[in-house]
Order: C-alpha cells, then structure tokens, then sequence
C-alpha cells in the first residue's frame, strides 16, 4: 500500500510524531519560534479526547505536563530557550522524581530574549546541565522533517523507558523548513509505554530497586497512592537525609542511562571510513556539513561526516575513536562553542581540533566549512 505523504514543516512533523507516539497531554505556553507545535496539538488532541493547556507562563506549563504523566498520559511541552530557562526547576524535579515526558525546545539565540526569529544552537550546554545537581540526561538533536518525526517517537520511548525527561532540540530553520515525509502507518514505527507496576497497590513502592535501575510506574488515580517530591527519597516515595539510600538513589539515577547507552545513542556517520577530517555537526548544520563533505571529496580532500542524533548521553567512545583515526576534527555549531568542549573533552589532544561559530541569526553555509578546511589542512 502506497504510503501517505505529506508536506511539513518540522514544527508540524514534531507534532503529529508526538500523536503518533500516543502523545495525549499537551501543556504550554506560546513562544516563538515553537509556538506552531502547540497550534497543532490545540487542534489534534481534542479529535481523540486527549487535553490541551495554555498555562499562564512556562513555569506552569511544565507543572502541568508533569501532573498529567504522573496520571498515566504520555505529555509533552514546547518551547525556546527562554521558556526554557524558565522550566528548570520543574526539569529538574521531573529528573529526580523520575517522571516520564517530553520537552521540544526550539532554539533561538541569547541571552535573555536575543533573537526570537533567528536560528541558533545555542542550548546545547543547558539540555545537559541547564538544572542543578547530579542527573542523567537524554537530548536527541533531529536534522530533517521526516527525522524530527520519528525522533519524536523515539524521544517518547525512551521518556516511557527510562522514566525520565527527554529534550528535543531543533532550531528555527528545521523547526520552520517544509519538506515531503513519509507518515507511517500505525505499527510501522516501535511505540513503547511504561511499564506498570506488578504488585498489587498494598506491595507498591514507586522507587523500588528491587525492580532495577527504572522502578514501574504506578498512574495516580489507578488505586495504588504513593508519595512525590523533589527531595532525596526512599523506596516508598518520602523523604530521607540517610546517606546511604541518598547516593543509591543518585548513582541508580545515572546509571540507568549509562548502562544504557546502546540503546540510547544514535549517530550518523557519512564517508567517515577513510576521512582524514571528520566534521562533528548536529541538526540543520549538519546538512551544510554534508554538502560541504561532499564538495571537498571532489576537490580531492578525504573528509566525513559524524552526525550525533543523540546528543545527550554525548557520543564520546565514537568520537575518541574517530579522534585516533583521522588528523583533524572541525565542529561548526550555530553559537561560539559549545558541543566542541565536548569533543575536546573526549579527544583529548590525539588529533588537531577547530571550530566555526555563528551567532548573528545566519546559518551557518558549505562555503564556510569548505574555507575552514583549507585553513587548517
């Protein structure tokens, strides 16, 4: 049977891969450039019963969307770097209370308000360590319409896997570009849910290790009651200073996604088996990576390119791999540095290293890697 296609832009495929995951809370707050994720799931989510919330700010927002997971719904928010900022003390109290969802932050430049309609790159660092304290983090940074799409249900599944916040990182050129994508059929693509607790609700623990690193989830209003809060806690949901169950709870927090990473990661990688320069690039920059890969393989220059699809856990045994590999890695990324510390980070000194950074509200082009290129080699 012919596949129903249709024409994006990436905002929009954000959104119908969000309904496809079975995404049935939407809880926000307008900002642009994101805001057109929100327009369609004011729209789509009533045809299947499902909820929609305009908050009185971003702070709202994600306490509504964790009180609905908290209820069984699978909830998503979107924003931009600002709301984002806004959010999180709540991202941070979804990471240690453990609570499945969905963050799209569509970024544009800053600080503070910078350039609302502009493109950027500019909250890598604080998908990662935007909140306070030790936690584990899963971001995955999509390139084209039809990968926003499916990137969007994976990014569900791993929330409802790992029970925990998972980001979306787009930027305003992919999050407001139009391109023809495949919608898949029900079925074609994996959809996972959370697991359910076993044990009737009197044997109920909601941090139980017993069960693993990622305790069942129990929905509020299913007949199991238990305790949530932000502080350190034990098996039983409440409060504890005992040192002991405090560095369990953390360590068992990280782990969960480091044990993991197999799982977890997702990288591209495009002419890289015999690169002498291997360019590090994520989202719309990748495409520009790409061509320029491209260009420079027929001038003669043996260059690849390693896309992270998963940004959060950082792809660091690959890249160090390919680090003792080629001579020279060249990160272009839409801000002055921020996913290059990261690669000199796990490269630690064995190949040359440079970046190109853009921050003026322009992509960043072919030409410009192209030149880099040149310079350094």
């Amino acid at each position: 049977m012919a596949k129903k296609i249709a024409l994006l832009q990436g905002n929009e495929a954000c959104a119908y891969g969000a309904l496809y995951a079975g995404c049935s809370f939407f809880g926000g707050y307008p900002i642009t450039p994101s805001t057109e994720v929100a327009e369609i799931m004011a729209k789509e989510l009533p045809k299947t019963d499902g909820k929609f919330i305009q908050m009185e700010d971003e702070i709202g927002a994600m306490a509504s969307v964790l009180g609905a997971s908290l209820t069984g719904a699978k909830a998503l928010t979107a924003s931009s770097g600002p709301g984002i900022s806004l959010k999180q003390e709540l991202i941070g109290y979804a990471c240690i209370a453990e609570i499945p969802c969905v963050i799209v932050n569509v970024m544009r430049g800053g600080p503070s308000t910078g350039m609302p309609t502009g493109p950027s790159q500019s909250d890598i660092m604080q998908a990662r360590w935007g909140t306070h304290g030790d936690h584990a983090a899963i971001a995955v940074a999509p390139a084209s319409c039809q990968e926003i799409f499916t990137e969007t249900v994976r990014a569900f599944n791993l929330a409802e896997t790992y029970r925990m916040p998972v980001q979306i990182l787009l930027d305003e050129i992919n999050g407001h570009m139009r391109e023809r994508i495949e919608l898949p059929e029900p079925g074609d693509l994996e959809v996972v849910s959370r697991q359910e607790p076993p044990v009737s609700p009197d044997q109920y623990l909601p941090f139980d290790p017993s069960f693993g690193d990622v305790p069942p989830l129990a929905a509020f209003g299913s007949g199991y009651r238990y305790h949530v809060t932000g502080l350190n806690k034990a098996a039983d949901g409440f409060p504890t200073t005992k040192a002991k169950l405090v560095d369990a709870e953390e360590r068992r927090q990280l782990r969960k996604v480091e044990a993991n990473r197999n799982d977890i990661e997702k990288n591209e990688e495009y002419l890289i088996d015999d690169a002498e320069i291997v360019i590090v690039a994520i989202g719309t920059i990748s495409r520009s990576a790409r061509h320029a890969v491209n260009e420079l393989r027929e001038q003669g220059v043996k260059a690849g390119l390693f896309r992270p699809i998963t940004l959060w856990p950082f792809p660091e045994r690959r890249i160090a791999e390919l680090a003792d590999q080629t001579k020279t890695i060249i990160v272009p990324e839409m801000n002055l540095g921020q996913m290059i510390l990261e690669v000199e980070r796990v490269t630690k000194g064995s190949c040359a290293l440079h970046g190109i950074g853009r921050v003026d509200g322009e992509p960043i082009s072919p030409s410009q890697i192209i030149d880099k290129v040149k310079e350094v080699c």
